[in-house]
């Protein structure tokens, strides 16, 4: 059955007939086809974005913890280096035993043997990027009744051992890196 009707003196084709461009005009197919998706279709990219998502949290905790193992690792050279400026600036005094004397604003006067500036006050804080610093050990020296501090060890330690960071870390006057595995401050791993 082939009905033909006119539209604004246009004949239109409605079913199973050919148009002359030669395209077949059945619109049956797209009548009734509902725009968007279907439920079942959201489920599965749903269920797929959740997947990905379970891949990627854990390991961008791990990326975290690397990030912040690493981050300690060069403020402890950075330590290490302002212990050297410190040293060289106060020689009565030797190194610094404390990250506040290493620290010190620019604005609160000029550098003293308690406030050198040296390292920022984020780092003389002895709290960054999920790690706690501290300067241990101090060995001292006694000459013309002046103590001199003449070693330290400097230590960084998870704050949340296993989510902060995994291992704790230890450099000495002399610069050797070191690392526990368990988090504290029993470095025996040499760190490369």
């Amino acid at each position: 059955m082939k009905c033909k009707f006119s539209i604004g003196g246009k004949r239109r084709s409605v079913r199973g007939e050919r148009r002359p461009d030669g395209v077949h005009a059945d619109r049956s197919s797209s009548v009734g086809r509902p725009n968007g998706f279907t439920l079942m279709e959201l489920l599965i990219v749903i269920s797929i974005i959740l997947i990905l998502m379970l891949v990627a949290i854990p390991t961008a905790g791990k990326i975290r913890k690397h990030a912040n193992e690493l981050s300690a690792q060069k403020s402890l050279q950075t330590i290490e280096q302002a212990e050297s400026m410190y040293e060289s600036t106060y020689p009565a005094n030797g190194f610094s035993c404390s990250l506040t004397a290493l620290g010190g604003e620019a604005s609160a006067g000029p550098p003293s043997a308690t406030a050198a500036g040296v390292i920022n006050g984020e780092l003389a804080t002895g709290i960054k990027s999920g790690y706690i610093f501290n300067i241990t050990n101090c060995t001292k020296s006694t000459a013309n009744n002046t103590e001199r501090v003449t070693g330290y060890t400097l230590t960084a330690v998870p704050a949340t051992p296993g989510r902060t960071g995994d291992r704790g870390f230890c450099l000495d006057s002399g610069g050797a890196l070191k690392a526990d595995p368990s988090g504290g401050t029993n470095c025996t791993q040499m760190v490369q």
